[in-house]
């Protein structure tokens, strides 16, 4: 998976890049062939935003958390997209193991 850091107004240091690394792992595992990852970072006076955003198959995963801390928001915003992964997989197992019936042919009396 390809995964993009952009920092605004902050740096990305090493130790957000692994809890970002880690959270993204058991994202990948829920989710379907994710193949990009952008992660950005923003810090306002005493707010600190992390906006998360996933592409994988078909989908985009996003999400958005802000918080006093920065390490804080991220693990926030890696916990709203595994959930969405989640909910996103328990949608296309209903729908594949749920198929709707055929309907069958008059016959012609």
């Amino acid at each position: 998976m390809i995964v993009e850091y952009t920092g605004r107004q902050t740096v990305v240091t090493a130790k957000l890049k692994t809890q970002a690394e880690a959270g993204l792992a058991r994202v990948a595992k829920v989710a379907n062939r994710c193949t990009s990852t952008h992660i950005i970072l923003t810090e306002d006076k005493y707010r600190k935003i992390a906006e998360i955003t996933v592409q994988c198959r078909g989908d985009q995963l996003v999400a958005i958390c802000e918080a006093i801390e920065m390490e804080t928001a991220l693990h926030d915003a890696l916990h709203k997209v595994e959930q969405q992964a989640i909910k996103h997989k328990k949608r296309f197992d209903t729908v594949r193991d749920h198929p709707k019936p055929i309907p069958l042919p008059i016959e012609a009396v």
